[in-house]
């Protein structure tokens, strides 16, 4: 009975009073699978614990002992080895963020999510075909299929994880946009309308300009005229790209050269906002069939191919 008390008391003792912190803040992960005994020992090396063994046998006591959240911790000052507890099984992690760019490619968004901190980074050595299988779309080509946004999570979270959670939302916002589409646009299915978001992204960054930007190709598509966009061409060219699009790749046939091929390319050539989407699915009602660059980051839309000359003799030529 009396060693019974003398342990209490000194593990009452050890739970209540306040350890300092090596550095301020004191920040640490917890991956997940880690065990409260791992947990107490990492705590150790890092000079925080000193008694990491009865730290374990409080949370196994306590009924807590099964209850510890992976993730970022930031400690900001001293603080009891009780509360450090309350703090591993409530979960009370910092928030990490990684933000999809509008435009990104999937290998560029393979490259940034490869190089992010705080990621579990599951997706490393897996083809791009193994990465959808794993996301249960086995027979899905990945390009455009991620919402571009800022998705929050807690550290040591799988890339995967993060994927799911773009990919859901980019299948969410298309459903959403789709219902309140223009009619007779033509497009035979909801992937097509993604594909043309993809080059509507591709062409502008004026959010203004995206619906006309839409609404030449919807006329052109109507048509059966070449869609013929540089992006598309890029996108087929892939790494052999060097900054300029030359004459010889305007004329190499590719699935996504639309100055070779009609209609749309196969798939999306990059990951397009909100904007795009519901710009290619409600496009400005235009007779324009041509647009050139300004140069000032806007574009001159033009009705005929005379019109059309004189703006890129003004804007490209000079």
């Amino acid at each position: 009975m009396v060693l019974t008390l003398a342990g209490g008391t000194w593990m009452t003792y050890f739970l209540l009073t306040p350890v300092a912190l090596p550095v301020t803040p004191f920040e640490f992960n917890v991956k997940p699978g880690t065990t409260m005994k791992g947990v107490a020992h990492q705590l150790a090396q890092s000079g925080l614990l000193r008694q990491p063994l009865v730290f374990t046998l409080a949370a196994r006591l306590s009924g807590k002992g099964s209850a510890l959240k992976a993730g970022n911790y930031a400690l900001e000052g001293a603080l009891t080895p009780w509360e450090l507890l309350q703090k591993l099984t409530k979960g009370d992690v910092t928030q990490n963020d990684f933000k999809f760019i509008e435009g990104w490619n999937f290998k560029q968004l393979r490259q940034a999510l490869d190089s992010a901190p705080g990621v579990q980074h599951d997706t490393q050595g897996l083809s791009d075909a193994e990465i959808m299988a794993k996301l249960g779309w086995p027979n899905q080509h990945p390009e455009g299929r991620f919402f571009p946004d800022t998705y929050f999570f807690s550290g040591g979270m799988s890339d995967l994880a993060i994927l799911a959670r773009a990919h859901k939302l980019m299948q969410t916002q298309l459903d959403s946009a789709w219902r309140e589409r223009a009619p007779d646009l033509p497009y035979a299915s909801m992937d097509e309308a993604l594909i043309m978001a993809s080059i509507i992204e591709k062409e502008t960054g004026q959010a203004a300009e995206r619906p006309m930007i839409a609404g030449v190709f919807i006329n052109r598509l109507r048509m059966g005229m070449l869609l013929q966009t540089d992006p598309t061409v890029i996108y087929g060219v892939g790494d052999r790209y060097d900054g300029n699009l030359h004459k010889r790749d305007l004329l190499t046939d590719t699935p996504y050269n639309t100055y070779t091929r009609a209609g749309l390319p196969p798939t999306p050539i990059a990951m397009p906002g909100l904007e795009a989407i519901r710009a290619a699915l409600n496009p400005a009602q235009t007779q324009a069939l041509y647009f050139v660059a300004r140069g000032n980051g806007t574009h001159q839309f033009s009705n005929s191919l005379a019109q059309h000359n004189q703006a890129v003799n003004r804007y490209q030529r000079k």
